[in-house]
């Protein structure tokens, strides 16, 4: 790209709503899957554009944001916007690129929550998750936007345009790189394709006024005019997806149950529990082949190489379509309140996540659970086949392009119930 298009593009985005495909309902959302912040969390947007999504963390996350891009007038917009709403004391405009983070704004472990809508592509999504998380303070999760695929089989139309520009995956293979690289995915969100139309609509009525004999212009209004088409013609094939991640916690080493795990397992739930009930159940669904599902077992060891924890998945239904149980966690008493519990749940979702699972349910503590993403199951239509207050049944999408089920929860035979 010539120094006359690369200018002629940001020409045609200055001033435009958004520069991804987006909607302050996502970012929302998203913000929503990082759980709780502190009271004025310290928030780094990279690749931030005029920052529509830094303004909105400032405003309504009581956030302290240091926007980064190396667009000097994308900068200045941002900070004339923040001026002009009265936050300009919670947003600091920064200069730099992405791909070099060096210096005082940049320190290990200073950031609560590491933000990209639509700029991660720019170092490559792999990348971002190898060089990003050691911005984060302890309990600190990353958000990034990237484009998927959304068909197992892209058409040769759709291949032609993207594949020389980037190395597209589908949802579950950012997920598999995510956990790849040492983060739990808290959360994925298959954007609407609303998200782009607030995008390229007003990109279109740009183009259609610009000025084609500007130097560079007849250039890039050439490839926004294809990049358009491809995604009239090809729409159904793409999307993009927001991932919210964490880093592991570096305490506890979690993994997939072994044969050899089997009797301290049992030792774990015995001693977690008042009664020996819940060790039992384990391993009555351990022997039911309907309801055991290999690999979503899953221990978390302490620094001696003990389990600690332990949290199992199994399936059920709901009404006629499959859903996983999450039960029971478990926690050894020396090791409770210290990490090991979330620190095996997570664990065990992100295995559920890359079995492409679409539905996770669990009869829990109400103020527990919810920082995992479960809600209520009644918001969905699903009940138990029992009595139980309505804020302990629980569910937690992981896939939200799969129609979520309605009706009553059928549990493996070994529940009882």
């Amino acid at each position: 790209m010539t120094d006359h298009t690369y200018n002629a593009f940001f020409e045609l985005h200055h001033r435009l709503p958004r520069q991804n495909p987006g909607s302050d309902a996502t970012t929302r959302r998203m913000l929503a899957m990082a759980g709780p912040l502190p009271r004025r969390p310290r928030v780094l947007d990279l690749g931030c554009g005029p920052g529509r999504a830094a303004l909105l963390l400032a405003a309504e996350a009581g956030a302290e944001v240091t926007a980064v891009d190396l667009h000097q007038p994308f900068l200045d917009e941002l900070a004339e916007a923040a001026e002009a709403r009265g936050l300009g004391d919670r947003i600091r405009t920064v200069r730099a690129d992405m791909a070099d983070l060096a210096g005082p704004d940049f320190a290990d472990g200073s950031y609560d929550l590491v933000w990209a809508e639509g700029s991660a592509y720019i170092v490559g999504f792999d990348t971002a998750l190898r060089d990003w998380p050691r911005l984060l303070a302890p309990g600190g999760s990353v958000v990034i936007t990237e484009c998927v695929w959304t068909t197992g089989s892209p058409s040769a139309g759709a291949r032609a345009f993207w594949d020389p520009r980037a190395s597209l995956r589908p949802v579950a293979g950012n997920t598999a790189a995510a956990v790849e690289a040492g983060c739990h995915v808290l959360g994925v969100l298959v954007q609407p394709d609303s998200d782009w139309d607030e995008y390229y609509v007003p990109l279109a009525g740009r183009a259609a006024s610009a000025d084609p004999s500007a130097p560079g212009m007849a250039a890039a209004l050439a490839a926004t005019r294809e990049e358009l088409e491809v995604r009239r013609l090809h729409g159904s094939e793409y999307g993009y997806a927001g991932y919210v991640m964490r880093p592991f916690d570096p305490r506890w080493r979690t993994r997939p149950e072994t044969a050899a795990d089997r009797d301290a397992v049992h030792g774990v739930v015995t001693a977690a529990f008042p009664t020996r009930d819940e060790a039992d159940l384990v391993d009555a669904l351990r022997g039911d082949p309907g309801a055991w599902l290999p690999g979503l077992s899953f221990v978390a060891e302490a620094p001696d190489g003990s389990v600690a924890a332990h949290a199992l998945l199994t399936r059920c239904l709901v009404g006629d379509t499959p859903a996983l149980a999450l039960a029971p966690v478990s926690t050894a008493p020396d090791h409770q309140r210290r990490g090991a519990g979330r620190a095996v749940v997570r664990a065990v979702l992100d295995a559920a996540r890359l079995r492409e699972e679409s539905l996770v349910l669990v009869l829990g503590h109400p103020e527990y659970y919810p920082d995992f993403g479960f809600v209520p199951a009644s918001r969905f239509g699903i009940r138990p086949g029992f009595e139980v207050p309505d804020e302990a049944m629980m569910a937690l999408v992981l896939d939200d392009s799969v129609p979520v089920p309605m009706g009553m929860i059928h549990y493996p035979a070994a529940f009882g119930v």
